[in-house]
């Protein structure tokens, strides 16, 4: 991938965007019962570590973990599946959220088809509320998906990309802006 690089937000600055994710969906839980689905790749880690913070800041939640795994794009924004690929095990296929709140967690709303493949899947499943949360929402969407909860809004050129480097994944937590050479 040739182009440059640009760092927007490195490791603490990153870390305060996700310190204030969790307050925000700590106000929008309002102490209910929740689940936060992490969107595979990078949405389940970050899932994970909201729900660290979530439990610093409300140690009483009752919090649950799940993870979908979701594919449209490649990391460097190829479409691979047009129709937003969902594969789901017996347990997702199953699961029913009566009474809790649904948090769905991913990187970046791009254009909002991975994110209304989740909420059509969680459509139905008895949820209280589903909210979405993303790391960086980039004003690029076609469909009438909105987060509720962003650590980051950046509107960008249509051909930048915004690479959230979350680890396991990547070595340090940052989001990176990459130009690709044109």
């Amino acid at each position: 991938m040739s182009g440059v690089k640009f760092r927007l937000y490195d490791t603490d600055g990153a870390a305060r965007l996700l310190d204030a994710m969790a307050r925000r969906a700590a106000a929008l839980i309002e102490g209910r019962p929740a689940t936060l689905i992490g969107v595979l790749r990078r949405g389940a880690p970050l899932a994970d570590l909201l729900a660290a913070r979530l439990g610093r800041i409300a140690p009483d939640l009752a919090l649950q973990r799940m993870d979908l795994k979701v594919k449209r794009y490649s990391d460097d924004l190829e479409l691979l599946h047009p129709d937003t690929a969902l594969e789901l095990d017996a347990a997702q296929q199953s699961a029913r959220f009566a009474g809790r709140v649904v948090v769905v967690v991913d990187d970046v709303l791009y254009q909002g088809y991975s994110a209304q493949r989740v909420l059509e899947f969680l459509r139905g499943r008895g949820a209280e509320a589903i909210f979405l949360a993303v790391l960086v929402d980039r004003l690029a969407r076609r469909l009438p998906v909105v987060a509720d909860i962003v650590g980051a809004t950046l509107q960008i050129a249509p051909d930048d990309v915004i690479e959230c480097n979350v680890p396991p994944f990547e070595n340090e937590f940052a989001v990176d802006l990459w130009r690709p050479a044109g």
